[in-house]
């Protein structure tokens, strides 16, 4: 837990009820691990294993002492030796979860963890939830809410990048910055509490109010955006081919993954439905998909499919629209099709068709354009590096080693403080009751204490911890 605020619902742990779940993924692995926590860990623990000191199988009860791995057998229910494993006890309230807590390093196998949980919950434990050894870890005042979040984006990040932006966070960098606002905003509830108590005060007494809002105004502006700036990074980017029939976004398709995952035929309206698949580009996870061809068509199922690709292009975040190289501009889709404000690049596809050219325009109804076979593999690299540099822009300024983004959730919450303040300055300025103005900055304060954990409903706790896996 980080200094300054502590958590609204530190403390709130149910006493006394032990927990377990399989800590690692499902599947076959060399290493396996079952989690307990509660005020019976040790107890437990000691049911479920035995030591083998000597060598035979037939030591005393463990020790155990404090975050020192014992080897031994890990117990059956029936109290039968079910495979040579490794086991450590880690007291509160120095362990994740700030209670008591243990765990048995079987091997990985399935049948085997399974046995080993099935141990653990019938000397009294009880399955965990999902999420609920980090929920434990919030309740206790170990994390506050904003780092009990970061862990599963650390779990969860689909790149490297991602992932040390989640270590930032549960290092704390989110809650410095957070707390670093609170202060601010607490500095302004002291000036209007005074211009609340004495509303003789002159306008040099009562300090720098405007100041300090705008100072805590832009901080909230900045953290809000780092969010956007760190999404693509922390949940890749979804690229969408859109074009007239027959201009090869199939087979561009297909060369960009590297494999024949699209059917590919000289028939226009062959692709009805959209195809998306994953891909990695240059440690960036994209989302592909191919749509159908945009085009005039009574073909009501074609007509289906053209939908479809409208309304994935909404959620795009780039356009690539392919044409054949040479194409009259009248067999593109119309202006209207694309939407305003995302990025597209237009694609002149089968350039190996017209070996004889050697020039070909940078831009196509102001788009910027590029030169492409997906026959030939021609402008796929210099597409690849466009699309790098298109995609990672908006991230440009953002430094990954530092920088703390906050998620969709919280940066909805510092929105909503943000809008108090913007509606608190503009009262300010038409000189307003200091009332007025402290319930605005009170509001902006619930929403900021709802991001970092210090005062946040029951559902809004259930809605973020049900997100973890369990055994986390």
């Amino acid at each position: 837990m980080s200094a300054g605020f502590p958590s609204a619902c530190a403390g709130k742990a149910p006493p006394g009820e032990s927990i377990a779940a399989i800590a690692t993924a499902r599947g076959a692995g060399g290493i396996g691990i079952v989690r307990i926590s509660g005020r019976e860990a040790l107890r437990i623990l000691r049911a479920a294993f035995r030591p083998n000191r000597d060598g035979r199988g037939g030591g005393p009860v463990a020790a155990f002492a404090p975050r020192r791995l014992e080897y031994g057998w890990a117990l059956d229910a029936a109290g039968c030796r079910l495979d040579e494993a490794l086991a450590v006890y880690m007291p509160g309230p120095h362990s994740f979860t700030g209670e008591d807590s243990a765990e048995i390093h079987c091997h990985g196998g399935p049948v085997v963890l399974e046995a080993a949980l099935a141990s653990v919950c019938a000397h009294g434990a009880r399955p965990a939830g999902p999420g609920e050894f980090t929920r434990r870890a919030c309740l206790n005042g170990r994390l506050d809410l904003s780092r009990a979040e970061a862990v599963a984006e650390m779990i969860t990040a689909p790149t490297l990048q991602g992932a040390r932006l989640a270590r930032n966070k549960l290092a704390g960098g989110l809650s410095v910055r957070l707390e670093e606002l609170r202060r601010l905003l607490d500095r302004l509830r002291v000036l209007l509490y005074a211009a609340l108590d004495f509303p003789d005060l002159s306008q040099e007494e009562r300090g720098d109010f405007q100041p300090l809002l705008s100072r805590l105004r832009l901080g909230l502006r900045e953290l809000a955006l780092s969010h956007d700036q760190a999404r693509i990074w922390r949940e890749g980017a979804l690229v969408v081919l859109v074009g007239p029939p027959n201009s090869g976004k199939s087979s561009l398709f297909n060369a960009l993954l590297g494999r024949k995952r699209a059917l590919v035929a000289d028939l226009p309206g062959t692709t009805r439905d959209f195809i998306e698949e994953g891909l990695s580009l240059e440690g960036l996870p994209l989302r592909l998909a191919d749509t159908a061809g945009l085009r005039s068509s009574a073909d009501a199922l074609e007509n289906a499919g053209m939908e479809l690709t409208r309304s994935l292009m909404t959620r795009a975040d780039i356009i690539l629209l392919v044409m054949e190289a040479c194409a009259a501009p009248e067999k593109l889709p119309p202006p209207a099709d694309l939407p305003e404000g995302t990025p597209t690049l237009a694609l002149l596809n089968k350039i190996d068709l017209f070996p004889d050219l050697r020039e070909w325009p940078v831009s196509v109804l102001g788009m910027p354009c590029l030169p492409v076979s997906a026959e030939s593999g021609q402008g796929l690299e210099t597409l690849r590096a466009r699309l790098a540099h298109i995609l990672t822009l908006p991230s440009a300024g953002l430094d990954l080693d530092q920088a703390a983004p906050p998620s969709l959730r919280q940066k909805y919450q510092l929105e909503l403080a943000l809008r108090e303040l913007d509606q608190l300055e503009r009262e300010a300025a038409q000189k307003l009751p200091a009332e007025i103005l402290s319930a605005r900055l009170e509001s902006a304060a619930g929403f900021l204490d709802e991001v970092m954990g210090i005062s946040c409903p029951q559902e809004v706790l259930d809605q973020v911890f049900a997100g973890f896996c369990v055994g986390k």
